[in-house]
Parts: structure tokens; C-alpha cells; sequence
């Protein structure tokens, strides 16, 4: 039993850095949409922007 909070910890930890490592990678893309000096670039970006901020129904 003394296993369990210490797997809870690892758990929440590694579902941490899933969430701040996601919110950085939309933060790069939303950048590179901004920011791309050519047209077709910004539209690739905001493609993977689009796809990466698809809600699932449920």
C-alpha cells in the first residue's frame, strides 16, 4: 500500500508536464503563425493550430 501515493505522484507529475509541454508547442505554432514571412507557411501553421485545438464530441 505505501506504493500507491508514490504512483499518484508520478502519475500527477508526468500528466503535468504532458499539459505544459502541449500549451508550449500550441504556443510555438500560434507563433509561427503570426510571425512566418511567407503566406503558405502561416496557413500550414494555422492548419496544425486547427487540428491541435479540435474538440471530440463526446
Amino acid at each position: 500500500m505505501s506504493e500507491i501515493p508514490q504512483l499518484l505522484y508520478y502519475t500527477a507529475a508526468l500528466s503535468g508536464c504532458a499539459g505544459v509541454l502541449y500549451t508550449g508547442v500550441l504556443f510555438a505554432v500560434a507563433l509561427v503563425s503570426i510571425l512566418a514571412p511567407t503566406p503558405e507557411r502561416r496557413k500550414d501553421a494555422r492548419t496544425t493550430l486547427t487540428i491541435l485545438m479540435r474538440r471530440r464530441s463526446r
